[in-house]
């Protein structure tokens, strides 16, 4: 399940601005996802290898070395986005972030050097179900569902700088361009064969169900609740709070739970994706299954990102906002970057052999490049137009 702190935020502010008038924006991101996760998978069980990997094979280490420069400088605002949302759902209960930040850093620390892939696993399936609390702070926030369905089967649109950006973020943050890393990297590590397929197909469509669930229910929420009276918010804590006098305490405290849970889980993923993918890019030994002294800089770069991201939530005043509004830019940017690549690979009957893209997910895969590029150059070029 890929919502994290970052993401719940961009849901929550969608809602809270334009109540449920972007709904039908998860239908298509529903469909790149399963396609995008999905090729993912048969590309590391057919090759062996993390997409990192392939993408250095295959487009050579200048090309690679840019393109994770960007990712790397998205993964520690990713990841500082993360602490925020550990920082802001716990101050909800009272706890102050010079505490809840350390604390929990440290946790995710020992829990990663001192666990296998096993145990990350079933604890991560743990905390997956936690997320479902986003479907009762929906319901307790009585939403017309008349008003719902009306949204979705009637798309509307604006050439509106804010509305493209809101749209980019939201299909930024569902197929974020960090997770397709990890997504590959997971497959190898847990060792799935070409036979165990369809079983892995079978958990990348549940993931992909439960990441735009949760993701339907936290603007259902938000859009039910702050956008009827006019509540803007900047981020993920501030609607946990806002929700409060309008739906009740409960409500309130279930949302900053989830958001919680969202943030350590990705506070977790993020380092461990970024790690993973650089040292599989440059020849290092990685996995959570390896000690440290097997894989120094696997462990390095992951303690780096965690540390880094922590300094900066701990400094008096950060411009938390601005980075993950930036953060999110960024996710926007190198998107189609790693789809391009992706769908350049996957499409080699060198490596692919018999199981090269079909035409339908070519198309997918191609038609989702072409508007994130056309909605991010309108994005870029709308203030100058209408200077």
């Amino acid at each position: 399940m890929d919502n994290d702190a970052g993401g719940i935020t961009t849901y929550s502010v969608a809602g809270a601005m334009y109540g449920y008038r972007l709904l039908w924006t998860l239908i298509p991101a529903f469909i790149v996802l399963l396609v995008v996760q999905e090729m993912n998978a048969r590309m590391g069980i057919v090759t062996g290898k993390g997409l990192a990997d392939l993408i250095r094979e295959n487009f050579g280490v200048k090309v690679t070395f840019f393109i994770f420069l960007g990712l790397i400088v998205a993964d520690i605002g990713n990841t500082t986005t993360e602490f925020a949302g550990v920082a802001g759902s716990l101050q909800i209960f009272g706890v102050n972030k010079y505490i809840s930040v350390p604390v929990s850093a440290l946790l995710v620390w020992f829990f990663v050097v001192h666990g296998t892939y096993r145990s990350a696993e079933k604890i991560f399936l743990v905390f997956s179900v936690f997320l479902l609390s986003y479907v009762v702070s929906a319901v307790l926030a009585k939403p017309d569902w008349a008003a719902i369905g009306t949204a979705i089967a009637r798309p509307s649109f604006e050439m509106d700088t804010r509305f493209i950006g809101m749209v980019i973020g939201i299909v930024g943050t569902t197929i974020a361009p960090w997770m397709q890393f990890y997504m590959q990297s997971a497959v190898i590590e847990k060792g799935i064969k070409l036979d165990e397929y369809k079983y892995e197909l079978l958990d990348v469509v549940i993931g992909c169900i439960a990441t735009v669930a949760v993701a339907f229910f936290i603007i259902v929420a938000c859009g039910a609740t702050l956008h009827q009276r006019g509540i803007q918010i900047n981020d993920a804590k501030d609607a946990a709070e806002a929700l409060q006098p309008l739906a009740g305490a409960f409500a309130s405290q279930l949302f900053a739970f989830g958001l919680f849970i969202a943030s350590i889980f990705a506070a977790t993923i993020l380092p461990l994706a970024t790690a993973f993918y650089i040292c599989e890019a440059f020849g290092f030994e990685a996995g959570i299954d390896k000690k440290p002294r097997e894989a120094p800089e696997f462990y390095t770069f992951f303690t780096s990102i965690i540390i880094i991201s922590v300094l900066i939530i701990l400094i008096p005043g950060a411009p938390l906002i601005e980075i993950t509004i930036w953060t999110q830019v960024i996710n926007g940017i190198l998107l189609p970057v790693v789809l391009i690549s992706m769908m350049i690979i996957v499409n080699k009957k060198e490596i692919m052999g018999a199981l090269t893209n079909t035409p339908i997910k070519n198309f997918i895969g191609w038609s989702t490049i072409t508007i994130l590029v056309i909605l991010t150059i309108i994005l870029t070029l709308e203030p100058v137009i209408n200077f």
